[in-house]
C-alpha cells in the first residue's frame, strides 16, 4: 500500500519544537505564520489578555476556531504589549471586517487583584504565571489603542469582561459607577455571554455583504447610538427601560432597580430588550439567544483544537491555567443556582447546555492520547459539578420563568433534578482502560443531593451518585459550599439553611464509613458577605468547630460586577426589595469577621475572649476555645493518593492563586 504525504509550508517553522504538531495545527499569531497559509491579508484578528492555548477551555480559542469554521481568515494577537511603540497591535495589519477583543478568561481586575485589593504578584493565564503580561481594564486599554491605530476598523468586544460591565455597574476597585464599557472603551459592538451564537449570526450576515454598523438586530449583543438616532424597531421584541446612567450616579436605589431588570431578561427565554440612556447615546441591548442545543455545543467542543499552548512559550515557562485543565474535562455550561456572588449565570446563563456523551467520551479518549497523560482525569464537570442534563420538565414552563434561580427559596416543580446522565456518564468514563481515576474536582451543589432539601428528588437516585462519586471520583477530599451558617445571610446569598448541610453531611459520612473511604468534606465560606454580621461569622466559627472543622480557608467577599451581593456593597439596597442591608465594608470589619474563623490560631485567642466578652455572644467564648472534641477534626489533609501524586484538583495552580490572609476562592465562582 502506497500513502502519500502532504506537507504544509508552516511545518517546517516548528519541527525542532514539536514534531507531532506542525505549527500550522495552531491559528497564526506572527506575520510569518500568516504568509505560511498563503493568506496576503486576515479577516478577523483577535486580541486576547490571555497566552494562547488552542483548547476548548480558553475563549480565545473558541472563538477562533468558530470563526475559521466559517471559512474565514483569521489570526490571534495574545498579549499585546500596550507599552511600546505599539507594535503587537500593528504587525498583522488590519483586517477585512473587524477586530475581536477579550481581556481573557478572566475579568482582568479579579485577575489582578485581591480582595483586599493588593496587588497579586502572579497571572494563572500567562507563561511562567507572570503578572506583567496584561493590563488593568485590559479590555478596555485594548480597545483604545485599536480605535486610535485603525479609526476606520470595527471592533467587537467580547468575554466575561465585557458581559458582566454591558450595562452602569458598580467597579470595586475605582469605588465608583462607572458606565456600561462600550462608552468607556469605544467599541462599535458588544457580544454578552457565550459568544458561539451571535457571532456565527455575524459572520453570516457580513458574508452576504451587511455593513457592520448596520448589525443591530443580532440577538445577544449590545451597542451604542445618538439619541437622536431613536431605537430601531423589531415587531418581535418588546422594549424595557432601565434608569439612565446619570441618574444612577445621583441615586443608589434607582442603581440598585436596575440590577433586578437586567438579571430577569438575561436568564428569560422571552427576554425584552434594554434601553439605557447614558450622556448623549442609548445604550441597546439585544434580547439573548436560545441556550445552545447539544448540537451546538458539541459543534463547538468538537473542533480541531490541538489542546496545547502556542509553541512561543515552550520556552518561557509553564502556564499555571493550562496545567490545571489540561487533563480536565467540561461537561456542561451554566448554573441555574443563581447565588447572589456569582458571576456565572450572567455569564453563561442559568439555563444547562449540556455536551452529549459521545462528545465528552470523544475527547476523554483524546486526552489519553496526550504524550505526558498519566491515567489521571483531574476533573469531569461543569460550573457546578453535578448539573450535567438537568432542564425543565415541561420546557414552555420554563419559556415563561424569569426568575433567577430554580433551587432558591425552593426547588423549582419543573425540574429535572435527577444524578442517573452523571452516574452513567462517570461510569462510561472509569470503564476506559487507559482511565486509571476519572476526578470530580469542581465543587458539587450538595442542596441537590439533600432530600430535606430537594423534596421531590429521588433518595435512590442521590445515593447511587454519591456512592459512585466517593468511591471513584474523589482524589482524598470533596468541595461543597455551603457559604455560611447564618440563615439571614444564606437567603441573600440564595442559598440553603445550613441545617441542609449538616443532612448532607451525614449521608456522606455514611457513605464514606461503609465504603471505608476515609476522605475529607471540605466546606466553603465567605466571610464580610453583605448581610452578614460580626456575630454571624462567630457562630458560623462554633458551629462549624462542633461539626469537626478545623477549616484553613475563607474567602472574603469580592464585589464583582453584575452580582446582585455587589449591587447590595454598593448601594445598601437588595435590588428585588429594595430594602436596606447591613454592609461590611471596613478594613476593621472585614478583618474581625475573618478572625473568627480561625479561632485555633494563638494569636487571635485573647482578642476573641475580648471581643465577646460582655455581649450577647459572650457564651461563644468557651465553644471557641474549649479543647476540640475527641471527634475526627477535618483539617483538609491529603490523602495517601494525593501524597503520591499531587492534588489533580489544583494541579499546577497552588503557588499562583494562593490567597494573602483572605483565603483561597471556592469552587465554581470567580
Amino acid at each position: 500500500m502506497k500513502f502519500t504525504f502532504h506537507i504544509h509550508p508552516m511545518d517546517y517553522l516548528c519541527t525542532s519544537l514539536l514534531p507531532n504538531k506542525p505549527i500550522s495545527k495552531w491559528l497564526p499569531i506572527t506575520k510569518k505564520e500568516v504568509e505560511a497559509r498563503g493568506w496576503s491579508d486576515l479577516d478577523v484578528i483577535l486580541i486576547t489578555g490571555d497566552a494562547y492555548i488552542d483548547h476548548p477551555a480558553f475563549g480565545a480559542a473558541v472563538i477562533g476556531r468558530i470563526i475559521e469554521s466559517e471559512g474565514f481568515k483569521v489570526a490571534i494577537i495574545p498579549q499585546p504589549n500596550w507599552q511600546d511603540d505599539l507594535r503587537d497591535f500593528k504587525k498583522l495589519g488590519a483586517p477585512k471586517y473587524f477586530f475581536a477583543v477579550t481581556s481573557g478568561n478572566m475579568d482582568s481586575m479579579v485577575n489582578h487583584y485581591t480582595a483586599n485589593k493588593r496587588r497579586r504578584s502572579t497571572d494563572a493565564y500567562s507563561p511562567g504565571g507572570s503578572a506583567k503580561f496584561r493590563p488593568d481594564y485590559a479590555l478596555t486599554v485594548y480597545t483604545k489603542i485599536l480605535k486610535e491605530l485603525y479609526p476606520d476598523v470595527p471592533v467587537l468586544a467580547g468575554g466575561i469582561e465585557a458581559s458582566l460591565r454591558r450595562v452602569t455597574h458598580y467597579d470595586y476597585w475605582k469605588d465608583k459607577l462607572l458606565p456600561n464599557i462600550l462608552e468607556e472603551c469605544g467599541a462599535d459592538l458588544l457580544v454578552y455571554g457565550m459568544g458561539e451564537k451571535p457571532l456565527r449570526e455575524i459572520l453570516h450576515l457580513l458574508k452576504k455583504g451587511v455593513p457592520f454598523h448596520q448589525l443591530t438586530m443580532v440577538k445577544q449583543t449590545a451597542y451604542q447610538r445618538p439619541v437622536e438616532n431613536g431605537i430601531p424597531k423589531n415587531k418581535k421584541w418588546t422594549d424595557v427601560e432601565l434608569n439612565a446612567h446619570e441618574v444612577c450616579l445621583e441615586d443608589k436605589k434607582a442603581f440598585a432597580a436596575n440590577f433586578k431588570v437586567v438579571e430577569q431578561e438575561s436568564n428569560s427565554v422571552q427576554a425584552k430588550r434594554i434601553i439605557q440612556n447614558t450622556f448623549d447615546k442609548n445604550l441597546i441591548i439585544n434580547p439573548p439567544f436560545e441556550t445552545m442545543t447539544e448540537k451546538e455545543i458539541d459543534f463547538a467542543f468538537d473542533l480541531p483544537y490541538t489542546r496545547l499552548p502556542h509553541p512561543k512559550y515552550n520556552k518561557k515557562g509553564a502556564i499555571p491555567a493550562y496545567d490545571m485543565i489540561k487533563f480536565s474535562i467540561n461537561t456542561h455550561r451554566g448554573c441555574f443556582g443563581g447565588c447572589s456572588f456569582c458571576t456565572i449565570s450572567a455569564h453563561q446563563g442559568k439555563f444547562i447546555a449540556s455536551r452529549s456523551e459521545e462528545s465528552i467520551l470523544k475527547e476523554v479518549e483524546a486526552v489519553t492520547e496526550m504524550p505526558d497523560f498519566k491515567g489521571y482525569l483531574s476533573d469531569i464537570a461543569g460550573p457546578s459539578a453535578n448539573m450535567y442534563k438537568m432542564k425543565g420538565k415541561d420546557q414552555s414552563i420554563c419559556d415563561r420563568c424569569n426568575t433567577p434561580s430554580c433551587i432558591h427559596p425552593v426547588v423549582c416543580d419543573n425540574l429535572d433534578t435527577s444524578h442517573k446522565a452523571m452516574t452513567d456518564l462517570y461510569r462510561k468514563i472509569d470503564a476506559n482502560p487507559k482511565i486509571k481515576k476519572a476526578f470530580v474536582g469542581s465543587g458539587i451543589r450538595y442542596d441537590l443531593l439533600t432530600k430535606s432539601y430537594n423534596k421531590k428528588g429521588d433518595e435512590n437516585d442521590m445515593v447511587e451518585y454519591m456512592e459512585q462519586l466517593q468511591s471513584r471520583h474523589v482524589s482524598g477530599r470533596l468541595k461543597v459550599a455551603p457559604e455560611h451558617t447564618s440563615d439571614d445571610t444564606l437567603k441573600v446569598m440564595r442559598k440553603p439553611k445550613f441545617e441542609h448541610f449538616h443532612s448532607f453531611k451525614k449521608m456522606y459520612d455514611k457513605i464514606d464509613k461503609k465504603l471505608n473511604l476515609n476522605q475529607k468534606l471540605i466546606p466553603y465560606f465567605i466571610s464580610s458577605h453583605p448581610a452578614c454580621k460580626e456575630e454571624d461569622m462567630a457562630n458560623l466559627a462554633a458551629e462549624t468547630k462542633d461539626m469537626g472543622f478545623q477549616l484553613e480557608q475563607v474567602q472574603d467577599f469580592t464585589p464583582t460586577p453584575m452580582t446582585v451581593a455587589t449591587v447590595i456593597y454598593y448601594s445598601g439596597y437588595h435590588p428585588y426589595k429594595l430594602q436596606e442591608y447591613y454592609v461590611p465594608k471596613s478594613k476593621h470589619e472585614k478583618r474581625d469577621q475573618h478572625k473568627f474563623f480561625f479561632w485555633y490560631k494563638p494569636e487571635n485567642k485573647q482578642w476573641i475572649k475580648d471581643k465577646l466578652h460582655g455581649t450577647k455572644q459572650a457564651h461563644l467564648v468557651d465553644k471557641l476555645l474549649s479543647k476540640p472534641k475527641s471527634k475526627k477534626r477535618y483539617k483538609g489533609k491529603a490523602n495517601k493518593f494525593i501524597k503520591k501524586h499531587g492534588n489533580p484538583n489544583n494541579q499546577g495552580m497552588e503557588k499562583y492563586m494562593k490567597p494573602k490572609k483572605g483565603g483561597k476562592g471556592k469552587p465554581g465562582c470567580q
